[in-house]
């Protein structure tokens, strides 16, 4: 899959003090790409809009 073109972002609550923090790249048509703040040249997940949407529905303080 080719994320060239992807706009990533960090959570709101990431700190800047190197934790464990995750970047995501929404902007990509039918796919969201997930990948380690700490390696941006490293590998990427990759989701469809579905599965990420379950993901994230999950997540502690979700609606």
């Amino acid at each position: 899959m080719d994320l060239i073109g992807a706009q990533w972002r960090k959570s709101s609550k990431s700190g800047n003090n190197g934790g464990d923090c995750v970047e995501v790249a929404g902007n990509l048509p039918g796919v969201v790409g997930v990948r380690d703040s700490k390696d941006p040249t490293g590998p990427a997940l990759v989701f469809g809009p579905a599965a990420w949407r379950a993901f994230v529905a999950q997540l502690p303080g979700q609606p």
